[in-house]
């Protein structure tokens, strides 16, 4: 079965049954709407719960089953917004300590004026959250902000700077199988084998390398093109030549905050290493904030604005990673991916064919879900009894189900890989989620990982 048979089949000109449901599908609707209205520059969080609503009812659902629904899903979310808020008061914190001021003093020395270098850096620190420090975004609310004013002087482009951190956040762990890497593998590994396809978590990561090479090749033409002129922004938190150099000096409350960062992290790779959970981000951020208050670093009377300052710059990514979790819900419920997959029809098509359906399919599924970790276990679903049917390796649905679930990670607006990188980038203000994180990740990752990806499953895996 060629392409055109394929296109035939869900066209027929707008008068077949299967076209029509096709274009009903309640999960391509809810998508497209989702992405439409973000486009329009409606908030995230709304977009993604008005898309769940409809979702919900063009798959049958009633008004109060979809929200039902929307709410439980959230449920599985909470542990996640309860840490990006506790993260976020103690990146208020620490910017409220003085230690930036000296951050961005050495930082300029070191980098200078040269913003290429300062993105790939930015690129590498990023890897190691995934991997040697499995942090994952901890890192970006408290890194990030205090290093604005020194990309400001720069007039470094900061959507060369979103794709750095995104690419960090989401290559290491397809290739690396260390932290989360190793976790990533297994989750692959367990899913496949229990559909009857099996293959070892520790093998995972050889057959991503094509897939995220097309990653690395977006990176640098963000980088060394697409992104490479200055881009004027404004400084608004300091002036650093104003600075004294009384001011410059390691003060006690400095060394004080170098230990809560430490805290913080230490806490979160020790309960991740040991116990293999993520309750270390909320017990080490709430161990540090404590012991920034014993040590006079935070005033007490100054507790209800630091912790306001933390709600304001990660509580829009915490509430939107709870209605992700309640689209992602809806999803499940109304079966409609299942549906998507039957609707096309695709039994005896041409392997080079089949592989670019499936990977749009699982674009489709995730890009709605934002993650690649949580929707692994609904595209190998669908993956594997197909792949196996059609002839295909393990190697290339290893590809197909990787290549799958890092295009939502890389370019959905609801993604934490891409949510993270805006939380830190648009502490001033001067940073838009869709159009500055969303649509560079999208362009320089998402189509490279197609390219790639079906380049990997189809021909060489």
């Amino acid at each position: 079965m060629c392409l055109f048979t394929i296109i035939d089949n869900i066209y027929l000109y707008g008068k077949g049954e299967m076209f029509m449901e096709f274009i009903t599908n309640p999960v391509l609707i809810g998508v497209v709407v989702m992405l439409v209205l973000c486009l329009l520059k409606l908030n995230v969080m709304i977009a993604l719960l008005v898309s769940a609503m409809i979702t919900g009812i063009v798959g049958g659902m009633t008004w109060s089953d979809t929200m039902s629904t929307i709410i439980s899903g959230m449920a599985g979310k909470n542990n996640v917004a309860l840490s990006y808020i506790l993260l976020g008061t103690m990146a208020i914190a620490i910017q409220h300590s003085g230690i930036v001021t000296i951050l961005c003093h050495k930082l300029l020395k070191v980098f200078g004026d040269n913003r290429l270098v300062t993105v790939l850096v930015l690129a590498g620190v990023a890897s190691l959250s995934q991997n040697l420090i499995p942090v994952h975004i901890a890192f970006i609310p408290i890194l990030i902000p205090p290093l604005l004013y020194v990309f400001n002087k720069m007039n470094l482009d900061r959507r060369a700077l979103a794709c750095a951190l995104t690419f960090g956040l989401k290559a290491p762990y397809m290739v690396i199988p260390v932290g989360f890497g190793l976790m990533f593998g297994n989750i692959v590994a367990t899913n496949m084998s229990e559909h009857g396809m099996a293959v070892e978590g520790t093998d995972v990561w050889r057959y991503l390398l094509i897939p995220v090479l097309g990653m690395f090749v977006g990176l640098m033409v963000a980088t060394f093109i697409t992104y490479r002129k200055q881009r004027k922004y404004i400084q608004t938190d300091f002036d650093l030549e104003a600075v004294s150099s009384e001011d410059l000096k390691m003060q006690p409350k400095h060394w004080y905050t170098l230990i809560a960062i430490i805290i913080a992290f230490g806490t979160q790779v020790f309960f991740r290493t040991q116990f293999n959970n993520g309750f270390g981000l909320h017990i080490g951020a709430l161990i540090a904030i404590l012991f920034l208050v014993v040590t006079k670093v935070i005033p007490f009377k100054n507790m209800d604005e630091t912790v306001s300052g933390g709600i304001k710059l990660m509580g829009s990514i915490a509430f939107v990673m709870l209605s992700a979790g309640g689209f992602a819900g809806v999803v499940r419920a109304t079966e409609g991916v299942n549906r998507l997959v039957e609707n096309l029809n695709i039994a005896g098509t041409n392997h080079l064919v089949l592989v670019f359906i499936l990977i749009m399919i699982g674009l489709i599924i995730t890009i709605g879900i934002g993650t690649s970790f949580g929707t692994v276990p609904i595209i190998a679903a669908i993956f594997v009894p197909i792949a196996m049917s059609a002839g295909l390796s393990v190697g290339a649905t290893v590809a197909l189900i990787g290549t799958a679930g890092a295009l939502g990670d890389a370019g959905s607006p609801a993604s934490d890989s891409t949510l993270g990188p805006t939380a830190g980038l648009n502490a001033d203000g001067q940073h838009d989620h869709i159009y500055d994180t969303c649509i560079p990740t999208f362009l320089h990752f998402d189509i490279p990982l197609i390219i790639f990806g079906t380049i990997a499953a189809a021909f060489i895996l």
